[in-house]
């Protein structure tokens, strides 16, 4: 068995750690879980450090279990929130959760027969027959009110929120989750619940209630929130959350969103969102530094979790978009690559829109009468017989060359190319 604590701690991935619980797990395979709420139908990577750390936990030989919280998510978790959540119904929160299960499954392994394989479970699963009375009769009496509110996730709220307060329904959730972590404690022999730092307080009101209602021992151990190196939030960008599911958030932009953080985020974030072991790491961030410019930590650190959340095809597809601006992309890669992408490539880029009805057309005439490519026919022939010109990535020599419903792509649009770096979309209609 690997050392657990050992591990997160040269990777920077924990921020507060009950005592004992490195000797805890030193002792043989432990059962940790995390908590994930399905508010929506896709993790994003904010997700991603909690997630890391139960693979991290799994490859030290211990089993990982992924709490999904269809009975919390129905409530929302007040922890460093400004306001009280949406409520979901049921019919919503179903296909959250296995749309996140599914997600979760290329990071842990459900389906092996190790001793250690991950396992999900679903709080609503236990909560759905448990009745108001009976909770606050067998569960609510081991925690005073006193307790809950000394809890930094209670104070904070109440004291930035003074106008509206805190809904019992949200000052419930941290005794459901403590119930969750009893429950697991109870039935699964889990002792050791991982978090966000944000959760401490949730997570040690568990570690409570399963002292005080069975006089048993658990352990609570949670990372650091993941900040920019400028102190902005991580995994936020103009368009919103970076989300797993590729349907939200493109491989392409994806794969963008790591190849472009700053130097000092890359020297973090390597250690945090990949597997890649201390001495690689370490080679990789000395490399890096003797020339930034190069960009070496950000593309080793895109590539592992780009390939890690969408798989290897996606990352190849990925790269290969990214070269679309620089000319180093095959006609046959280009045509294969989805509309969606090519459009996020080429997002800023003048574009045209021309009829399906006006193909074919003469090449000269597409380019500087039915768009405006070229200011004048005479320069587009000039371009054109120089060689300088190219649609869909392949060069046109041919002034008299007729372009075709064949060149349009996906019958929505044409890339055209004059020079090395102006880039057209010629959008049909």
């Amino acid at each position: 068995m690997k050392n657990f604590v050992q591990e997160l701690t040269w990777r920077g991935m924990i921020q507060d750690i009950m005592p004992g619980t490195e000797e805890k797990l030193m002792e043989g395979p432990t059962a940790a879980y995390v908590g994930i709420d399905p508010t929506a139908d896709s993790l994003h990577i904010g997700h991603l450090v909690s997630v890391m750390i139960l693979k991290h936990f799994q490859n030290c030989g211990h089993k990982p279990i992924a709490l999904v919280g269809g009975a919390t998510g129905m409530i929302g978790d007040p922890s460093m929130k400004s306001a009280e959540r949406n409520l979901l119904d049921e019919e919503t929160l179903n296909h959250n959760v296995a749309c996140i299960k599914a997600q979760l499954a290329r990071f842990l392994d459900f389906e092996s027969d190790a001793p250690n394989k991950a396992e999900l479970v679903n709080n609503y699963d236990w909560m759905k027959d448990y009745t108001f009375i009976n909770f606050i009769r067998d569960i609510g009496k081991h925690i005073t009110v006193n307790y809950m509110m000394a809890k930094d996730s209670v104070k904070k709220r109440l004291s930035r929120d003074s106008s509206e307060g805190m809904s019992f329904t949200e000052f419930s959730y941290q005794l459901m989750q403590g119930y969750d972590f009893y429950w697991l404690w109870k039935n699964k022999g889990c002792v050791l619940q991982l978090g966000g730092s944000d959760q401490w307080g949730n997570i040690t009101t568990g570690t409570e209630l399963i002292r005080r209602m069975d006089g048993g021992e658990a352990f609570a151990l949670t990372c650091p929130l993941i900040r920019k190196a400028d102190g902005t939030k991580f995994g936020k960008t103009e368009k919103g959350n970076i989300w797993l599911d590729p349907e939200r958030t493109s491989p392409y932009e994806f794969y963008q969103f790591w190849l472009n953080v700053a130097d000092d985020d890359a020297e973090r974030y390597i250690k945090i969102f990949t597997m890649l072991d201390r001495e690689t790491i370490e080679s990789a961030i000395a490399e890096h530094r003797e020339d930034p410019g190069r960009r070496s930590l950000q593309k080793l650190l895109a590539r592992e979790i780009t390939i890690m959340v969408h798989g290897q095809e996606a990352f190849e597809n990925a790269v290969a978009a990214t070269q679309l601006l620089f000319g180093n992309v095959s006609s046959e890669v280009f045509r294969k690559m989805d509309e969606r992408t090519v459009r996020e490539v080429f997002a800023n880029v003048p574009s045209f829109e021309v009829e399906a009805a006006e193909f074919p057309c003469n090449l000269l005439d597409l380019l500087a009468v039915k768009t405006q490519v070229f200011p004048s026919k005479g320069e587009a022939r000039k371009m054109v017989q120089g060689g300088g010109v190219s649609l869909n990535k392949e060069k046109v020599s041919d002034i008299n060359a007729e372009v075709t419903s064949a060149d349009i792509i996906n019958g929505h649009y044409i890339l055209a190319q004059k020079g090395k770096k102006n880039y057209y979309i010629i959008n049909v209609k």
